[in-house]
């Protein structure tokens, strides 16, 4: 269907009871819907890059592949998707909804705001890693790579949750009680939270496409050092070993 054409809006909740639901072969639940400029084959082959170790927590989510998800209007509870992409719908869409509807758990991501394979796979891992670390929280070996790298002031960071939570909890690492510095344990845990759920959608990230590390780079805070984020992926890895097919690895560019 042709850009700019009228899209028929429908409920998410419609969307719900009528859409073929899939199952990939690691377990991952989800749809597609309307023209949303994806292959299937391509779509699948994006869903089978979770590691089965890390969809088996996450059984409950269906993931809803839709050109565009908005709100019927503004302060509307009702989640609406579009059939089509319209730059007027566009201008109001948002990247995802979540929506809960007669027992399903769903995720809408709209597949029209995000311009390239990449983006549409990072903003499905991110959503795939909140919904893990809301599952199954953060594992002791993470928390203390990670938290270890903070002490040590390492640069930068994964993304502006992470940034802003983990000076938060490092605040007050200028005062000291007994000798010891004074941490936010709310903020702590809020950072090593954030910084998990990146991780684990980076390393997904890097088993569904080829990309720079670069390419994630923000203007609001800076990116983690590429040594400490190889660290923490490196672990993912080993906690979480790609399904079969799906291979990890990490290639250094020499400087000229």
């Amino acid at each position: 269907m042709a850009e700019g054409v009228q899209s028929e809006l429908v409920q998410a909740a419609q969307v719900i009871r009528k859409a073929v639901v899939r199952q990939a072969p690691n377990g991952i639940r989800y749809a597609a819907f309307g023209d949303n400029n994806l292959e299937a084959s391509d779509l699948e082959r994006m869903v089978q890059a979770v590691p089965i170790t890390i969809s088996g927590a996450i059984s409950r989510k269906t993931y809803y592949f839709v050109p565009l998800a908005l709100s019927e209007a503004r302060g509307s509870e009702a989640t609406m998707v579009a059939s089509a992409y319209t730059p007027e719908l566009g201008d109001q869409a948002i990247c995802h909804r979540n929506v809960t509807h007669d027992g399903t758990d769903g995720v809408f991501i709209s597949t029209r705001l995000l311009g390239d394979r990449f983006a549409l796979a990072f903003e499905f891992f991110i959503n795939v890693g909140h919904a893990f670390v809301d599952a199954v929280g953060v594992p002791q070996a993470f928390d203390q790579l990670v938290w270890g790298q903070a002490l040590a002031d390492v640069r930068g960071e994964t993304s502006q949750d992470a940034w802003e939570s983990r000076g938060l909890a490092l605040g007050g690492k200028a005062e000291k009680i007994d000798g010891k510095p004074v941490i936010d344990e709310k903020a702590k845990i809020a950072f090593l939270e954030s910084a998990f759920s990146d991780a684990v959608a980076i390393y997904q990230l890097s088993l569904s496409v080829d990309f720079d590390y670069s390419e994630l780079r923000e203007r609001e805070y800076p990116l983690l050092a590429p040594l400490a984020l190889a660290d923490r992926l490196r672990l993912v890895a080993r906690l979480f070993p790609p399904n079969p097919t799906y291979e990890f690895s990490i290639r250094y560019r020499r400087r000229a």
